[in-house]
């Protein structure tokens, strides 16, 4: 294989798993005929410096050896190296996270030799990418995300949990029913040419791909090529409804519950209603709070599978 790879590891994904496993992956690599270069992330968006070096160098094909974390700043990172367009760069990831949901909507195998065999096939699709503006603190900042973005529930749950580390999604979803007994809803008002909505919400979902919070279909209408943003929301449910209604989520069964809204978009804004800010999260990544406006860029990325 003469196509050379730039490999960014997250040495801390999956609880230390992929350092544990790069010498099995890098025998893998060697013994494949791949031709790569390989960099390990040191710090939170550390892979966004990464990609940015890579491409000046003259790579063109991104391989992540880590989680959805990771795949969310290799994401950032592509679509915000201002060398060339992003459509120019191949990427994909080794999955060796938590939850791997993005890895999910490609069944994309975590063995590493089955999974670097399948990259020997050559075959790629095409994603859109989703784009958020929002407000981190005075600032007001921009963010590319390729799976889902939550707000209410979703993102006081990640902040609740970013900090921890969980053997299973079972202990994820411990967590989760948790942590569902302090949140309490936020007034907003959620609007596009759709749907226009004022609610006290207990969450709202926008995906490009459909899996979150692994395994969860939160956003089941996604699709990942369409062009169009799947939007999800519900407004204050009792608890007890929504720990009910949890296999659901799994099923992908969401949208048959008579109280969830769903519809599919270009462009959304949500914003509070009230002196409480709503908070966003995407990719399993806390970001910050509304106001949040959501567009999506169309056929951004190019995926090896």
């Amino acid at each position: 294989m003469t196509t050379p790879w730039y490999i960014v590891v997250n040495p801390v994904a999956g609880q230390g798993r992929a350092a544990r496993l790069w010498k099995q992956i890098e025998t893998a690599l060697q013994e494949l005929g791949f031709s790569y270069s390989v960099c390990f992330t040191q710090y939170r968006n550390h892979a966004l410096q990464i990609v940015d070096s890579a491409v000046l160098k003259g790579f063109r094909h991104i391989l992540g050896v880590g989680g959805d974390g990771t795949c969310h700043e290799l994401v950032n990172g592509i679509l915000r190296q201002p060398h060339l367009p992003s459509q120019e760069i191949t990427f994909s990831m080794l999955p060796i996270g938590t939850g791997n949901d993005w890895a999910r909507t490609y069944r994309i195998p975590s063995e590493p030799r089955e999974r670097l065999r399948r990259l020997l096939r050559g075959e790629h699709t095409w994603q859109d990418v989703g784009k958020v503006v929002y407000r981190s603190g005075e600032a007001v900042v921009e963010r590319y995300f390729a799976n889902v973005a939550g707000m209410a529930y979703d993102a006081y749950i990640v902040q609740k949990t970013e900090r921890r580390r969980f053997i299973a999604n079972f202990h994820y979803l411990l967590a989760m029913a948790y942590y569902l007994f302090a949140f309490k809803p936020i007034r907003g008002r959620l609007q596009a040419a759709e749907c226009t909505a004022e609610e006290e919400f207990y969450t709202i979902n926008v995906g490009v791909c459909r899996f979150s919070g692994g395994g969860m279909q939160l956003v089941p209408h996604a699709v990942p090529n369409d062009g169009l943003l799947a939007v999800t929301y519900a407004p204050r449910l009792p608890k007890w409804e929504v720990l009910l209604q949890t296999p659901r989520f799994y099923r992908g069964t969401l949208l048959e519950h008579p109280h969830i809204c769903s519809f599919q978009t270009t462009a959304l804004r949500v914003e509070h209603l009230g002196e409480t800010s709503i908070g966003l999260e995407a990719d399993g990544e806390y970001l910050g709070e509304t106001p949040a406006s959501f567009s999506i860029e169309k056929n951004a990325l190019r995926i090896a599978l």
